[in-house]
């Protein structure tokens, strides 16, 4: 190499040294790839699989590999994604942008496993009370079906309401009919 090329490979790393400075830029060994924010913002999590943001450390359901899959909303790969991601109160992964252009659209489950992901014992509580205020014709008054809670997996039977069904273990509405159990003969 001559002089010149070596004084051009020069600036280019100096040039180079401070976008990575100004953007935080880091190499993470576990990931295997460089990632920007600065490294002082970020954990790896070892049973993910993936970085996050410190505020997370010790305050996130863990899912293996979580980041390893694509966004829900956009499909965007998110192990690899210069966007911000949201780790969900049931451990699954979106961009954030993603999750809250979901609630600003009234989606408040996972997309992934219908839990919910926002605190919703005011929407629970209101429900109770229409519930409680309306009343169901003759027919339907003493009808039971079974249900599958969303948010804590449980299966029960409880009475129909046209309303809605509520859990009878951790009293979410977020629940869905199911076919009654098959009992052994």
């Amino acid at each position: 190499m001559n002089g010149n090329c070596l004084t051009f490979v020069d600036a280019n790393l100096i040039w180079l040294r401070s976008l990575q400075t100004a953007k935080g830029q880091f190499h993470c060994d576990e990931c295997g790839i460089c990632r920007v924010g600065g490294r002082e913002n970020y954990f790896h999590c070892k049973k993910c699989g993936s970085c996050y943001a410190t505020s997370l450390l010790d305050n996130h359901l863990c899912v293996e590999n979580s980041m390893r899959h694509h966004c829900p909303i956009c499909y965007e790969y998110l192990f690899d994604s210069l966007k911000e991601t949201t780790v969900m109160k049931c451990g699954h992964t979106m961009h954030g942008e993603c999750y809250y252009e979901m609630i600003k659209r009234d989606k408040f489950c996972c997309p992934i496993c219908s839990k919910s992901i926002i605190d919703m014992s005011k929407t629970w509580k209101r429900i109770d009370e229409e519930i409680e205020a309306t009343a169901m014709p003759e027919d339907y008054r003493h009808r039971k079906v079974w249900i599958l809670c969303n948010d804590c997996n449980d299966t029960t039977e409880v009475y129909f309401h046209i309303i809605g069904q509520k859990c009878s273990h951790c009293e979410s509405y977020n629940t869905r009919t199911i076919a009654p159990p098959v009992l052994p003969q």
